[in-house]
Order: C-alpha cells, then sequence, then structure tokens
C-alpha cells in the first residue's frame, strides 16, 4: 500500500475512534471498514490521552481555584471523563453486568444487552465503578499526583481496546461495533502500543512528580493492570457470550479505569 493511502486510513481511523469514543467533532471519514476498524482501536489510547488531557486540566485548575477541595477535584474530573465519553462506557458496562447478573443461556443474555433499559446489576456496576473513581482520585491528589493519575488511568483504560480486539476473540453477534472492529489487533501490534503507553507514562511520572520507585511502579502497573482487565474480560465474554460485543469493549474501559486509578492510589 502506498504511503498516501497508509496516511489516508490512518487519517480515517483517527476520526473513527475520536467518534466512537468520544462526543467530539471528528468529522466524516472516507472510508469505513474492518482494517479502519482496527486501527481505530490501535488509536485509542491517544483519543484516552486526549480525553485524560483536558479532565487533567480541569482537576488541575479545581486545585488552583481550591487546593483544599480534593474530593470536588476528583469528581469533576471523573464527571469530564465520563462526559466526553458520552456515558456510552458506562452504558456498555451496565448492559454486560445485567446479562451476567441474569445467569441465562447465551442468547438470552446477548438480548438483554440490546435492551434499553437497566437492571439493578447495571445500577450497582455503575454507582460502584465511579465511588471507585473518585475515591481513588481523591487519594492520588491528596498524594500530590492528581492530574498524571487521571490522565494516566484514563490513557490505560483506553488500551484494553487494541488488547480486547485482538485476532483470537471473534464477534458475539453479526451486527453492531463488535462485528466492526473484533478479531482486527494482532497481538504483535497490541504489545507494541503497550509498550508506547508504558513508556509514556513512566516519562510523565519523572518529569512531573517527585521521583520514587513506588511511584514508578504504580504507574507501570496501572497500564499492566489495564491490559490484564482486558484479558480476563474478555475471556469471561467469549465464555459467557461467544465473543466481544461493543458493550463489552465499553464495559473493559470502564472497568479498567477503576483499576488503573487504585494501583496509583496505592503506591504514590
Amino acid at each position: 500500500m502506498r504511503p498516501p493511502e497508509q496516511a489516508q486510513r490512518w487519517g480515517d481511523a483517527v476520526r473513527v475512534s475520536v467518534g466512537t469514543l468520544t462526543v467530539l467533532p471528528a468529522g466524516v471519514p472516507g472510508r469505513v471498514d474492518r482494517e479502519v476498524g482496527g486501527r481505530a482501536m490501535v488509536v485509542g489510547p491517544a483519543v484516552g490521552v486526549l480525553v485524560g488531557g483536558i479532565a487533567a486540566g480541569v482537576v488541575a485548575l479545581t486545585q488552583l481555584l481550591k487546593p483544599e477541595a480534593d474530593l470536588l477535584a476528583a469528581v469533576l474530573g471523573v464527571l469530564v471523563v465520563a462526559g466526553l465519553s458520552g456515558g456510552l462506557h458506562l452504558d456498555g458496562l451496565a448492559d454486560f453486568a445485567d446479562a451476567l447478573g441474569s445467569r441465562r443461556d447465551r442468547e438470552t443474555m446477548l438480548r438483554i444487552m440490546k435492551q434499553s433499559d437497566i437492571g439493578p446489576f447495571g445500577v450497582v456496576a455503575i454507582v460502584a465503578v465511579l465511588l471507585l473513581d473518585v475515591a481513588a482520585l481523591t487519594a492520588c491528589l491528596q498524594a500530590g499526583f492528581g492530574w498524571q493519575a487521571v490522565l494516566i488511568a484514563t490513557t490505560a483504560s483506553r488500551l484494553t481496546l487494541p488488547w480486547s480486539c485482538r485476532t483470537s476473540i471473534p464477534a458475539a453477534r453479526p451486527d453492531g461495533l463488535g462485528s466492526f472492529v473484533a478479531a482486527t489487533v494482532r497481538p504483535l501490534t497490541a504489545a507494541l502500543t503497550t509498550a508506547a503507553v508504558l513508556a509514556t507514562t513512566l516519562g510523565l511520572t519523572w518529569l512531573t512528580a517527585d521521583f520514587g520507585v513506588l511511584r514508578s511502579i504504580g504507574s507501570a502497573a496501572a497500564v499492566l493492570l489495564a491490559v490484564a482487565t482486558s484479558l480476563l474480560t474478555s475471556r469471561r465474554a467469549v465464555r459467557a457470550l461467544g465473543g466481544t460485543t461493543g458493550d463489552v469493549l465499553g464495559a473493559t474501559v470502564e472497568l479498567a479505569f477503576p483499576v488503573a486509578l487504585l494501583a496509583l492510589a496505592l503506591t504514590v
């Protein structure tokens, strides 16, 4: 493929990724196919940098204006991430939780995930992750690692996307986002993306905070635990549903976010 065509494909992938993962304007991609979809998932962590950067700015500004209001800064940071994501990941988490909580057969679970309402398991899942998000980010703020934490966790949580779409994971149904991006990312590509995110995370930690071995370990753990969350969640989805769906991808992002924040909160 010629370089201009490669550039066009990556440009389309960026538009698809921003348009799918955020409410920000992204423009209309010139071409949309599974190749572009796979690249869009690889671009996911970069979109996480964009969303996390805005949330980090809000957190830093709140701290500047009200240094003692760590809880307020944490709540605003979490709300910005959820708002810029359009609440779609939280909706996916709720649908996946309701499906698993039903303990029904595969077809019934898939039908539950397509319904527009949210059941008790979904409500509990949303409340639980939001409480963990706010509590963990507050702890990071109190340790002087607030805006960095929300930026790292948002990026790490979007790193789950290429891992959740690796070639060994099929789509659970023939339609929807899952069928568009499932089995499109080679494991080597996901690993290289992880290495880039890990290097960037450690660089941010070293450059913007007091150096500490434990803090550096926590930053690395946030990234690696996000990947582990993706592997475990996708494995559960394959066993229960036969593959992945858009809701599963969103649920994985939402599960990885508090996991990354907790890793940071316990080590910074």
